[in-house]
Formats: structure tokens, sequence, C-alpha cells
């Protein structure tokens, strides 16, 4: 087995270097999911966050062309093509980074301004960026360019300073899906403030976890639906995630509960997981997601690649 895994490795880092991938990611050797589950696994990749010269990556978005958008909670940004040997993800290439920008153009001062949590886009091609600390939603019409006012959901200013808006997605019907970290329900046990609609006309939903996790991202699905990561953590167990299915029903509810199609745990490589992405790719529908390495070196900046199924 260990020769086998050797040779696979390599034969990964030939594919990557004849389709022109930056040494920056390198593939990882995944177990294979158990048969009949929602997510079919395609592989993953490991970013070199000291090569790419950060970490954090906190959102994430996919293009149908394979090009991936990615925000740190660092206050930057990071574009690159996803390369695949038949639908395997074996490199990224074309890797272009750079900072977050304040209405002024200048780039986001510091870790408070800076901490980009969520990552959309809209039907025009306008990038919408939720930060957190200092609660705010900033829209891009490029992502290397100055940003624009958006108004908030109602009350978000109410969050607490690292438990804001971790997850903003483009639903399908052109809605906008927010839900906070950690901003709770007043009298509602277990409740995360969540809101749908569309900046200014705001409508006050909720979300429910999993008790002990936190929801951190959200995408919208072709169908009307719409995913959310949530996140574990414990000093003892480390982290753990799990992927929600919410159906356009379920969208419909004043309070939102999901399916779950995922547990990100062992045999899972595990860390945490911050960003989820989709797109429609040759008829298929691809799922992305991306771990957040706190800038630590015990942990990694993952890429997984699902195809959902059914």
């Amino acid at each position: 087995m260990p020769r086998r895994r050797a040779l696979l490795a390599a034969a990964f880092t030939l594919s990557a270097a004849a389709a022109g991938a930056e040494p920056l990611a390198e593939p990882l050797l995944l177990p294979q999911l158990p048969p009949g589950g929602r997510l079919r696994l395609l592989g993953g990749l490991r970013l070199d966050a000291t090569g790419i010269g950060f970490g954090g990556f906190s959102g994430m978005a996919l293009a149908p062309d394979l090009t991936l958008t990615v925000i740190s909670d660092t206050g930057h940004w990071l574009t690159a093509r996803l390369l695949l040997a038949g639908d395997r993800p074996i490199g990224l290439g074309d890797i272009r980074t750079g900072p977050l920008r304040e209405t002024s153009g200048q780039p986001v001062p510091g870790t408070r301004a800076g901490d980009a949590e969520a990552l959309t886009r809209t039907s025009d091609g306008t990038w919408l960026v939720a930060f957190e600390r200092l609660h705010r939603i900033r829209a891009y019409r490029a992502i290397d360019g100055a940003a624009m006012l958006v108004p908030n959901p109602p009350g978000l200013e109410q969050a607490p300073g690292n438990q804001g808006l971790e997850a903003l997605a483009m639903l399908a019907d052109g809605r906008l899906l927010a839900i906070t970290e950690g901003l709770a329900v007043p009298d509602g046990p277990g409740l995360m403030r969540a809101w749908i609609g569309r900046p200014g006309p705001w409508h006050d939903i909720a979300y429910r976890p999993e008790p002990g996790f936190r929801p951190v991202d959200a995408a919208g699905l072709p169908d009307g639906g719409a995913l959310v990561l949530e996140r574990y953590f414990s000093l003892l167990g480390g982290f753990e995630g799990r992927l929600v299915l919410l159906s356009p029903a379920a969208l419909a509810a004043p309070i939102l509960a999901g399916e779950e199609i995922l547990r990100l745990a062992a045999p899972l490589p595990t860390d945490n997981y911050e960003a989820v992405a989709v797109t429609r790719w040759q008829d298929r529908t691809l799922v992305a997601l991306l771990s957040d390495d706190n800038q630590s070196v015990l942990q990694r900046s993952l890429l997984l690649l699902f195809e959902l199924t059914g």
C-alpha cells in the first residue's frame, strides 16, 4: 500500500506539472466515501499558504470555468484555476493575490477591519464580502477594486465581535441568504439569527444548527436550495464539520433546518473547514470545501472537491 500511494503521488505530480500547475498546491490521497450518499468525493488539494503569502481562507466561490475566488480573514483575496485530471483535482494555475480594499481604494487596514469571512457573487457579477469584528457587507465590481457600501441586515451590529456574518449565499431566485455564526435569537434556544432577501428589504429568519455546531458558510444550489457548512471544535476532539442541505421548501420556513449530507470527520482529513462553494460543470454539480489554517503551523489549508448526486 505505501508503494502504491507513492506511485499515485508521483503520477499526480507529473500530471500537475504537465497541466501547468504552480507548485503551491499538491493533491491529497483520500479515502472513498461509503456508497449511497449524496456526495461523491473527487479528490482534494493541500494549499501551501506560506508560498501563497497568507492563509486564513474563509470564503470561496467556484465558477463554471473552474476559476476559484477565495477571501482570507487577513484581508486578502486569491484567484486561481482549479486544474483537474479527468475529474480529480491535481493543482492550481494562474494564481493571483492582492488586498481587499476600502471604499477609498486603499487596502483594508489591520486584522480588525480585514476579517473577511464570506463571499458570494450576484447575477451581474458583483462580489459581496461579509466582514466580522467591524460587522459589514461590502460590494466589489472587481475583487481587486474599491469597495462599495451595502446596507447591513438589521441587528447585525449586535453580533459578538468574532461571531458575525460567516455565511452569505446567492440563491437561484436572486435572493441572498445570510446567517450569523453566534448571534443568538432571543428566547430561541439554539437558534442563530439569519436573514433572507436583498440588501435593504431583508427579512428576519433563524437557523437551527446541530447542538455544539456553528454555521460558518453557505452556498446556493441550482435547484433553488442551499448548502450550509457547520463547524464544531473542542480542545480534546479538535475540529469536526457537517454539510447541511436546505431544500427550496426548507428555505421558505421561518426557522431553517436541513438534512445532513456529509460529516467532516475521520476517515476524511479533519481541519477548520470554513468555506463552501457550488458550481455547474459539464452538467454536473460540483461542491468544494476549503479549510482555514488560522495562520497556524499546526493546521492546513485543505480543498476537497465533491460531486452532488441525485
